[in-house]
């Protein structure tokens, strides 16, 4: 028998839980073949009495091991390391007439059709709007940033921050992401790793214009985020996609477009796919590091809500696994606190961190430092952690509301599933209507549905969209759904 006994080690003197402490533990130990495919693991009062916990605490493992794919419960036959996790490969880790109103130039420059996206600049009191799935401003702890931004901004040693400073970010909010992320992400970076920006998309507008050449191939979801989209073509990337399914991205279809093109990159959402919802499984995970590791290309991972979760512990993101260098890993503090935070982070090996910096010196040449300081406190005095715990107990409370309200009221005309974590649902219209019939109806009950066909570029007619419900209190999830429910019933007549 493996000595549990010796190799678990449990610290109580960290926040983490001790659930997830040992969740980690064995995910190493699966990795590392300690605990190789079709293993049986010890009972959980075996293992309990072994490492000395409680024994609910084995089961709460077991359980969340089990979530992710790592193990599976064979009845009458025990707990068994899943047999279809791949092995995965190890290395060191290295990252004409002018107008009168001026409406018309009176000189050429160049006009992009790829940025052509009709999204909402103005909002009207009145109507409602579809979102994707973003944070409640309402909720913001406007307070306590306030505080922290004046006490610092009082200080005399804060106006070395006022001039011209690194274009990595400011120093200190790189320590202290530093240890955050290594310690709620299971990642093992240093400061040379990281690149503070303004926000995940920034992060992705450098990785891709580092990445791509003149039609190099990137793989991304036959759905897939559409900024994501916009940002590779943009950088005259050709995309290959591949379908989605309830386990992520089709892994074994990556492989097959490596073995036919050179692929420069694969861009992936894969804690909660944008737009579907659906988690990258562990046998795709370590299937797609592999791939990375034998075919040479990057794994650009957008981990845009990883904090929010409700059914179980956040699954560790890949570039928590990756141990050669193939994950570019982004994300930001916008969507958990507030989106006019431009606060993101971009983590790679340092020296793709270090041509970041080179590129991003000629595009915005440095963020906010004081808001970058201030965002560094808030972090360390825990008001990061407490605002999550009490925003995800919310939006919790939002999504079961909401997609009660959805089942309902319209359960005749569209389907769901309830989203494990995130800000949005998938929701599929039923196939007697169209959502291109049902946005012009609705905008006559004051409720807009904009760019609805980002969802659906390559006519797949999945008839889906993504609607978000985090941002929705009570008396406005309600309102929502009144106005869907009169603008198919409009339809009907």
């Amino acid at each position: 028998m493996i000595p549990y006994k010796t190799i678990i080690k449990i610290d109580r003197a960290i926040k983490q839980p001790v659930y997830i402490q040992l969740t980690n533990q064995f995910i190493d130990l699966i990795k590392e073949r300690t605990l190789p495919p079709q293993a049986k693991l010890p009972g959980s009062r075996t293992l309990s009495d072994l490492i000395g916990v409680h024994r609910k605490t084995v089961v709460a493992c077991y359980e969340e091991l089990t979530l992710q794919g790592w193990i599976e419960s064979i009845p009458k036959k025990g707990t068994f390391v899943h047999k279809d996790i791949p092995i995965l490969q190890q290395q060191k880790w290295i990252e004409k007439t002018v107008s009168k109103k001026n409406d018309i130039t009176g000189f050429s420059f160049k006009q992009n059709p790829i940025l052509d996206q009709n999204f909402p600049q103005d909002y009207l009191d009145d109507y409602m709007y579809v979102n994707d799935g973003v944070s409640d401003e309402r909720l913001t702890p406007v307070k306590e940033l306030s505080i922290i931004y004046r006490k610092i901004s009082n200080k005399k040693h804060t106006l070395k921050y006022m001039n011209y400073g690194t274009t990595y970010g400011n120093p200190e909010l790189r320590d202290t992401l530093v240890s955050y992320l290594n310690e709620t992400r299971g990642l093992n970076i240093t400061k040379d790793n990281i690149l503070i920006t303004r926000g995940s998309q920034m992060g992705m507008f450098l990785a891709s214009q580092l990445l791509i050449e003149n039609q190099e191939y990137i793989i991304v979801g036959e759905t897939n985020y559409s900024s994501a989209d916009t940002t590779f073509e943009f950088a005259k990337a050709k995309l290959l996609r591949v379908r989605v399914d309830k386990n992520g991205l089709d892994t074994n279809a990556i492989e097959r477009l490596c073995e036919k093109y050179a692929i420069k990159a694969v861009y992936t959402t894969p804690h909660h796919h944008h737009p579907t919802t659906v988690t990258l499984s562990a046998q795709r995970r370590m299937h797609l590091l592999n791939l990375a590791k034998t075919y040479r290309f990057a794994i650009l991972e957008d981990d845009y809500d990883y904090d929010f979760h409700y059914n179980h512990a956040p699954i560790l993101p890949l570039a928590s696994h990756d141990t050669h260098g193939n994950v570019i890993y982004v994300g930001s503090i916008c969507k958990t606190v507030a989106p006019v935070y431009r606060v993101g982070y971009l983590i790679a090996s340092k020296d793709f961190v270090d041509e970041c910096a080179k590129l991003r010196r000629f595009v915005d040449r440095q963020g906010d430092a004081i808001l970058e300081l201030t965002f560094s406190n808030f972090i360390k005095d825990g008001s990061l952690d407490r605002h999550i715990k009490k925003v995800v107990k919310i939006y919790k409370a939002r999504r079961d509301l909401f997609c009660k309200l959805l089942k309902q009221e319209l359960s005749d005309y569209l389907s769901f599933e309830i989203p494990k974590g995130g800000m949005a649902l998938w929701v599929v219209l039923n196939e007697n209507y169209s959502w291109d019939r049902v946005t012009k109806v609705a905008k006559q009950h004051k409720l807009i549905i904009s760019e609805w066909q980002c969802y659906d570029v390559e006519n797949a007619n999945h008839n889906a969209i993504r609607i978000g419900f985090a941002r929705n209190n009570e008396m406005e999830a309600r309102a929502f759904v009144k106005r869907f429910k009169e603008t198919m019933q409009d339809i009907d007549v």
